[in-house]
């Protein structure tokens, strides 16, 4: 079978969804398919491969078509270079036979919908815009990441048979290293004699990193907070507001083949999303999750729907989204009955399994097949 996703990215990319796409292209691939990523042609100030860059096997073809590069005009530049490579897309598409496309743009999704293309759409963010209206309206199959996305198209209009939730996912294998975490330690060239809490992930406003910034001016001295991730502009403001602090590491952004070594040279995990707009309340699906749970490291997370869909208290610790103080207090609770948490960080490795790429991409396949 031909598996083409449509991507309108700049690949490789640092951004989250990069690493998303990659890893489902590999998985529907390791399925059987013969998958091919297509991309927009534009510059990029990442040279490096995106297979190495991203860290995923090269076992799908990348394609590029031609794409109006004028990103830096801003959102009249984005809104023509989305239109140039839909006009790309739909022309190649034109040409494949016997092919199922998937995407995660509505826009592209419509338009492919439209030529006679078997598509299905991947909603992330709760768009509730004209296209998607369109594609609710014609039956165009949706997998979204999250329950409450659900629910919500449903209320629009959509078929529930039409709609599968498909949370994000893990490369369990990823995460089982052969290493101490002390030998994790001295190969990063972490603090041996220190409680390490490690954050992975970028420093936006509504993923918590902040937070956890603060909490750490609150928490003993033999706790130090350790931030990996982020853009270069945004490591420079998050160092310049937090960095005198000695119960706080900011390292900027690492490989990520690197990141398996940071989680288990940590002695906790936390994912601090903001309760502040509803993508992070009710509608993410965050692959950082789904990797913490993989490293059977205990976790820390806000109290938040989305993460509830997937954790509980038997799996993690709870505190109230966008409250140092209550993240500090479970932070030393948490190292207070460290043997109980570290229960919690096992339940979670096993429940991570549900979670692979692999799965995902099986139920995917298996549901667009039926439609």
């Amino acid at each position: 079978m031909k598996f083409f996703y449509i991507a309108n990215i700049r690949l490789p990319t640092e951004k989250a969804h990069g690493i998303q796409i990659m890893e489902m292209c590999a998985a529907f691939a390791e399925q059987g398919s013969q998958v091919e990523l297509v991309v927009p042609k534009r510059s990029n100030f990442i040279q490096e491969d995106p297979f190495i860059y991203h860290d995923v096997p090269c076992t799908f073809t990348l394609r590029t078509l031609p794409s109006l590069d004028l990103i830096r005009f801003g959102r009249i530049g984005f809104l023509a270079g989305l239109l140039s490579f839909i006009a790309s897309s739909m022309w190649y598409a034109l040409f494949q036979k016997d092919a199922i496309f998937y995407t995660r743009d509505e826009l592209i999704a419509l338009v492919l919908h439209l030529v006679g293309r078997q598509v299905a759409w991947e909603g992330h963010t709760g768009q509730r815009n004209l296209a998607v209206r369109m594609l609710i309206r014609l039956r165009v199959p949706i997998v979204v990441i999250t329950e409450a996305l659900k629910e919500l198209y449903i209320a629009d209009g959509a078929a529930p048979a039409k709609i599968l939730v498909a949370p994000d996912g893990a490369d369990i294998s990823r995460f089982n290293i052969a290493m101490t975490q002390e030998e994790a330690r001295k190969q990063l060239g972490l603090s041996g004699d220190k409680k390490i809490v490690l954050y992975k992930g970028h420093l936006y406003e509504r993923k918590g990193a902040h937070t956890l910034a603060r909490a750490a001016l609150l928490i003993s001295k033999e706790v130090i907070c350790v931030f990996i991730g982020g853009s270069e502009e945004d490591v420079a403001s998050f160092r310049n507001e937090f960095g005198g602090n000695q119960n706080i590491s900011i390292l900027g952004n690492k490989p990520r083949r690197e990141t398996p070594i940071y989680q288990r040279a940590a002695d906790l995990l936390v994912i601090p999303n903001s309760a502040k707009d509803d993508v992070s309340k009710l509608y993410t699906s965050p692959m950082k999750l789904f990797g913490y749970m993989a490293s059977g490291v205990p976790i820390i997370a806000s109290d938040l729907p989305s993460l509830r869909e997937i954790i509980n208290p038997s799996l993690a610790y709870f505190f109230t989204p966008d409250d140092p103080k209550s993240l500090g207090e479970v932070i030393e609770h948490a190292f207070g009955e460290y043997a109980e948490a570290k229960k919690k960080g096992v339940a979670a490795l096993a429940l991570a399994e549900q979670y692979s790429w692999q799965k995902r991409a099986q139920h995917i396949l298996a549901f667009m097949n039926a439609h």
